[in-house]
């Protein structure tokens, strides 16, 4: 099955929620998409109130995390794209995180 390149811009997500295992965004369409929470380092290692503490941005074409400094598009999700943070980013991440906790 593929994507066509308006499907994946014209998609817009409606909800989100985050488990210990997956990322779900229910969008206006009638479609849910869920993928690994690994795919999404700085997810994987949010509280269960960091990861619900998400908004919508662009119209519902991204979802925002300001806990975890995370920005996600619909259409990445949909095309199957994973983090693109480097091991260098995410460590710096973590040990910023780790100082202020």
């Amino acid at each position: 099955m593929s994507i066509s390149g308006s499907e994946l811009r014209d998609a817009l997500a409606q909800n989100v929620s985050v488990s210990d295992d997956a990322l779900v965004s229910d969008l206006v369409d009638g479609r849910t998409i869920t993928v690994p929470l690994a795919w999404f380092p700085r997810l994987a290692h949010g509280t269960p109130k960091e990861r619900a503490n998400w908004r919508l941005i662009a119209g519902g074409e991204g979802i925002h995390w300001p806990d975890l400094d995370e920005d996600i598009s619909v259409e990445s999700l949909l095309a199957g794209r994973k983090s693109g943070e480097t091991h260098e980013s995410l460590r710096r991440w973590l040990e910023r995180r780790d100082s202020v906790r």
